[in-house]
């Protein structure tokens, strides 16, 4: 048991420290190749920040952990919008542009109720409840196929920008640091599912319970970090971009990837509160950006009462 806690705790180590070098390089390396600065919110460092919650999904349903690769995105996603923008809100109010309220968060509202749907198998010929299955998940990879595109079309219209991004280290430096990062990322999420997984079972804890606390938590770290820094510096296109991008990268990807590549997931053991409050949280962040264009501090407060009645019912439901 003590040796499991160690090992998870090195494993979110390798995790953090490998996603924190794995976004510097590749904000770099987008640097170098001219990548206009609007763009690196919302694709380099979202789809970074999300790489530890993409490696442990891999790991875990690899090793037929389903309940922790679906408690991985859920619970991540509810705390990247209610936890850690309303952490960044509080730090300083957030302003939102009109672009992101009219089309990226619609998109990221759509990705959580298309997943809702998949979950509930709401499908007119029919088929067993609570199944995630591979034409599911090649369904959600192509949804993201549309938001590449949006992403595409943003960066040709981006092409004028006078401003350009100062790369932080050479191309050979930043490519060098992609890898390194992607192997810090690798390894701990392969400690993090072996650990977590017997820690789950020798205190009889659920993985549903596990894979939405200590994996959700740990994962959405490089995110916590990179948000609130964006927030404090005025960088509020970063700010909301990492956490739109990372919750669609987190349901297209981290989900639809593995179960493309593995098969049908079972969402038997998740609740309905779960569900809800994955959609509600894309809700709340879209009403609140749209009324005065921003994130207030009062907001911000709103949004952890919101997270902190959440998991209070995730725990009392779980030792009823």
């Amino acid at each position: 048991m003590v040796l499991q806690i160690i090992l998870l705790i090195v494993g979110f180590i390798l995790l953090i420290k490998g996603a924190d070098i794995f976004v510097d390089g590749a904000s770099s390396t987008a640097a170098n190749f001219k990548v206009s600065k609007t763009l690196i919110g919302l694709t380099i460092v979202a789809f970074g920040t999300s790489a530890p919650e993409f490696a442990i999904s891999m790991q875990a349903l690899a090793s037929g952990s389903t309940d922790m690769v679906l408690g991985n995105v859920i619970g991540s996603n509810i705390i990247n919008i209610l936890l850690i923008l309303g952490l960044a809100a509080i730090v300083k109010p957030i302003r939102v542009r009109a672009n992101t309220i009219c089309k990226e968060l619609p998109i990221c509202l759509l990705v959580s109720v298309l997943l809702v749907v998949l979950f509930l198998d709401i499908q007119i010929s029919g088929g067993d409840a609570n199944l995630i299955t591979r034409s599911d998940g090649i369904a959600i990879i192509l949804f993201f196929l549309v938001f590449l595109y949006y992403l595409i079309s943003l960066a040709r219209k981006k092409k004028t920008e006078k401003k350009a991004i100062k790369p932080k280290f050479k191309l050979g430096k930043s490519l060098v640091l992609v890898a390194i990062g992607l192997a810090g990322i690798i390894f701990g999420s392969q400690m993090i599912v072996n650990s977590a997984t017997e820690i789950a079972t020798v205190l009889g804890i659920s993985e549903r319970v596990i894979a939405l606390t200590v994996i959700a938590f740990g994962t959405s770290l490089p995110e916590l970090v990179t948000t609130i820094t964006a927030a404090r510096k005025g960088e509020a296109e970063l700010a909301v971009g990492n956490i739109i991008g990372s919750n669609i990268f987190n349901i297209c990807i981290v989900l639809g990837v593995p179960v493309a590549l593995f098969g049908t997931v079972t969402s038997a053991s998740f609740q309905a509160i779960d569900l809800v409050m994955l959609v509600v949280s894309a809700v709340v962040l879209f009403i609140f950006a749209k009324s005065g264009r921003k994130l207030s501090r009062r907001e911000g407060v709103l949004m952890l009462l919101a997270f902190a009645a959440y998991y209070a019912v995730v725990f009392v439901g779980t030792n009823a």
